[in-house]
């Protein structure tokens, strides 16, 4: 028996402290976390609340990573692959989840998928997440005398995105002057009252990031007025970009894994550019662009993995895994890249959610416009739409994606559709056919059907559950800034779900917590002036219970 109160007998007051600490130690969270899973009906504990992460770089060993090319000291490489494997992690935030009822699920859990573009329109994106009444001031005035349709839309969106409880963000930058230095992850939670996970993709190592660019080869008063509009502030600076997770549920963990290297972002963007390149990108003054629209960064593309407590789930968690697959590649470099994550998950018991901006383009790049190029790069609208954008053609870049005939057109709109060599090849097909031939080592697989009245347009179709269909494939999720009818529209942006299925597209089987009335947000991205972002949020829906809802 432990005695509480100290003895009087010589020496029982150390057996009492003794005791003391037995008990502190058998009821310790340290210990109950260290034990977990030791019991099926055992919680194990978040990790422990606060603000946890790497150490940052200086600017002067950014600077150094810049300039030493493969020589780089035993003692930086060190800290540069802990800052690219760790992520950080704010937990403890006191807040209850949303779970929107839905006239046919009945309580859901929302999730949202997002790449917002560096958090460039940082105030806005705050807004279309948090309030209609915020967003409204945000609105074009032009469209609010033009379209009344278009812009209730937008609004029913923003409360579609406001009951979200997972957010799962690409693109997100931490000390770069483009986006005022913020550190986007954690002061976008900080304005929704979530817990968050961010892990670093790249160290923004550029001379145009870092500021150290002299532009040579340009007149010297375009030089002097280049060179002081890419000044950064030294203390102010981190130079990293990366993927996130919000949510209002407690973070058990969070781990982050490089994929595998499809493409060689420091070695790569210091080559010259391409004669076909510079033809592609259409350009007056090479000598400007080869140098804003370079990007050259330590890092490569990544996996944010991040365990949550929920709950309301039988098993009590949920696993979110956040890629962000490369661009930059052939669709066979994307396609080794999920193979990867998938290797690691596979040994997952409960509920998974993978989901991200996967770019699947059907090609190696994404077509855009130089203005927006350039401004994703360095920020300053302004300055960058009256000063820098005379060096180049203004009219966006002229890729091969918008001369690939009608096949293209057809996987442009579709990623899924059926690859027949010859005669109408598709190389994403492979990808998605992974994903669909994928099975946990307990059996469950990832939800591809596609049932009408679970769909909020009642589009069938693979995976019209999850992501949502148009008249032709799927809804678009990225678009450039000037189309060519269909061209220049495409789907990146991907929801998959493992719930209590065992079959991928069998109708009979479980939907409790399986994929519904996915959402590409539109309107909610293009009422504002030049858009948020050029990827639009999409959302689904996972009913917590089986829904009375009848396929």
């Amino acid at each position: 028996m432990i005695h509480l109160v100290p003895s009087l007998r010589p020496g029982g007051w150390l057996v009492s402290l003794l005791g003391l600490l037995m008990l502190w130690v058998a009821t310790s969270p340290l210990v109950s976390a260290g034990t977990q899973g030791s019991s099926p009906t055992q919680r194990p504990r978040s990790v422990t609340s606060g603000f946890t992460g790497p150490r940052l770089l200086t600017y002067e060993e950014m600077v150094e990573l810049s300039q030493c090319g493969d020589k780089v000291r035993p003692e930086l490489q060190d800290k540069m692959d802990k800052l690219l494997k760790t992520a950080f992690i704010k937990n403890g935030t006191k807040t209850q989840p949303h779970l929107p009822v839905d006239p046919q699920l009945g309580k859901c859990l929302r999730v949202v998928e997002w790449n917002i573009e560096r958090g460039l329109n940082f105030e806005i994106i705050v807004a279309a997440l948090r309030s209609r009444r915020e967003f409204s001031q945000f609105i074009d005035q032009s469209q609010k005398q033009n379209s009344g349709k278009t812009l209730e839309t937008a609004l029913q969106q923003v409360q579609i995105l406001k009951d979200a409880d997972i957010l799962i963000l690409n693109e997100l930058d931490y000390g770069l002057k483009r986006t005022n230095y913020r550190f986007v992850a954690q002061e976008l939670a900080q304005a929704l009252n979530m817990n968050f996970a961010y892990a670093v993709e790249f160290l923004e190592i550029d001379p145009v990031q870092l500021g150290t660019e002299e532009f040579e080869g340009l007149p010297e008063e375009e030089r002097a007025k280049l060179r002081k509009e890419i000044e950064v502030d030294k203390e102010r600076f981190r130079g990293l970009h990366g993927t996130a997770v919000l949510t209002r549920f407690p973070i058990r963990n969070a781990t982050v894994t490089p994929l595998p290297v499809a493409y060689d972002w420091f070695h790569e963007e210091q080559k010259p550019v391409s004669l076909p390149e510079k033809a592609k990108r259409g350009t007056v003054s090479t000598v400007f662009l080869e140098k804003i629209l370079r990007e050259i960064r330590r890092g490569g593309r990544t996996t944010l993995q991040v365990e949550l407590e929920v709950p309301v789930l039988p098993e009590k968690s949920l696993t979110v895994i956040a890629p962000h697959t490369e661009n930059k590649c052939k669709p066979e470099g994307r396609r080794i890249q999920v193979e990867s994550i998938l290797e690691r998950i596979k040994s997952i018991s409960h509920p998974v959610i993978l989901a991200g901006d996967l770019n699947t383009t059907l090609t190696d790049g994404q077509p855009t416009s130089i203005k927006r190029e350039v401004t994703k790069r360095v920020g300053s609208k302004q300055f960058w739409a009256t000063q820098g954008i005379k060096y180049a053609t203004g009219i966006g870049l002229v890729w091969d994606v918008f001369t690939g005939g009608i096949n293209f057109l057809k996987n442009q709109h579709d990623p899924t559709a059926k690859h027949i060599p010859v005669v109408a090849p598709n190389p994403e097909e492979k990808l998605f056919e992974t994903l669909e031939s994928f099975r946990f080592a307990d059996g469950g697989c990832f939800d591809f059907r596609g049932d009408t009245s679970r769909t909020i347009d009642g589009r069938s179709g693979t995976l019209a559950n999850s992501n949502q269909r148009d008249t032709k494939g799927f809804a678009t999720t990225f678009e450039v800034e000037r189309t060519v009818g269909p061209a220049g529209k495409f789907k990146l942006d991907w929801f998959f779900v493992k719930a209590y299925a065992r079959h991928p597209r069998d109708s009979a089987e479980s939907y409790r917590f399986a994929p519904h009335f996915a959402r590409t947000l539109y309107e909610v991205n293009t009422v504002v002036q030049d858009r948020i972002s050029d990827h639009c949020p999409i959302t689904i829906d996972l009913p917590l219970a089986e829904p009375r809802l009848k396929n």
